[in-house]
């Protein structure tokens, strides 16, 4: 535990020394939180038609029973609730549930592997949006990076601008690229409300805010859903909800860095699934782009984890030995 951030007390520092568990969890929640977009792009198909703004409401209020367990699990009720920021919290709730209706959207108009690929994008924003925002300085090397990433979301977005894939597809990778975008400037958001926001607090008030905003598109056209679909629609919320848990619990247990890599295997899942469920095969334009959007993001995580080892190395050579 040598490596143990002097922050983190002796309990934490245990969890972070367990990284096998973390892949684990990680690898889980990747994986559930793919079936759980599946179901979005199959409550959406011919049949059963569910719009964009109900499945935000099932996804976002049927995750709130999921949050308040877990919570009452961690012996964290009511203080996990306890915000000192309420407006930060309807602000990042206003991106983050428009990032997850464009999403919707999306799995709706296009093949799951190209949504997948896309939505890629979004941590290669955050760098963006970091630097404009936050000021964070962003020197040459995540700039390169971040280009050659969206170089590769370019590579996949071209086809279906240009018409290859019909109207359908191109607003399908539109909204696919403004879901990327909002969820980058959510993830801006919680950055900034990290420092006097608990983590439990920040996703179960994201749920109640996405929940009430979702409601605002009742008269635009929701449907009475049957048994099936009205199964599909509330495992979408339960899944969203243990995805969440899943992801958190995943960075208690190994360093960010390390685990981060592992949310590339969604590929290999939509991959699979597209073809399997929804008879899509991924063209060799999209495994292309997608290749170059993983291989930056990869390249950022190892970036940032050697100036993190960099800053503990100073760190340690200006503390005063005893």
């Amino acid at each position: 535990m040598g490596n143990c951030p002097a922050r983190l007390g002796f309990r934490e520092c245990q969890q972070m020394d367990r990284p096998l568990r973390g892949i684990f969890l990680k690898c889980c929640s990747v994986t559930v939180f793919i079936v759980m977009a599946s179901l979005v792009k199959a409550t959406s198909g011919e049949g059963m038609n569910v719009p964009p703004g109900e499945q935000v409401f099932f996804r976002s209020f049927f995750a709130l029973p999921v949050i308040l367990v877990w919570l009452i699990l961690q012996g964290k009720m009511p203080e996990g609730l306890r915000t000192v920021r309420p407006m930060s919290h309807f602000v990042r709730g206003i991106a983050g549930t428009g990032a997850m209706a464009m999403v919707f959207t999306s799995l709706a108009l296009l093949p799951l592997p190209e949504a997948t690929a896309i939505g890629y994008a979004m941590p290669l924003i955050v760098v963006v949006f970091a630097a404009i925002f936050l000021r964070e300085k962003v020197r040459l090397f995540r700039l390169s990076t971040v280009g050659l990433g969206l170089a590769g979301v370019l590579i996949i977005l071209v086809p279906q601008l240009s018409g290859g894939g019909g109207s359908g597809q191109a607003l399908g990778a539109l909204a696919a690229l403004a879901g990327a975008s909002l969820a980058a400037l959510a993830q801006v958001f919680i950055r900034r409300m990290v420092h006097e926001e608990s983590t439990s607090a920040i996703v179960f008030w994201f749920s109640m805010t996405s929940t009430l905003l979702s409601l605002l598109t009742l008269p635009f056209g929701w449907v009475l859903p049957g048994p099936a679909t009205f199964a599909m629609l509330v495992a979408i919320g339960l899944l969203g909800g243990l995805g969440q848990i899943l992801m958190t619990s995943a960075y208690r247990y190994g360093e960010a860095s390390l685990v981060a890599p592992f949310e590339y295997t969604s590929m290999l899942l939509s991959l699979i699934i597209g073809w399997y469920f929804f008879d899509e095969i991924a063209t060799p334009t999209t495994l292309f782009g997608a290749a170059l959007i993983i291989f930056a993001g990869l390249l950022i995580i190892w970036r940032e984890r050697r100036l993190g080892l960099e800053r503990t190395r100073q760190r340690k050579a200006m503390t005063p030995q005893g």
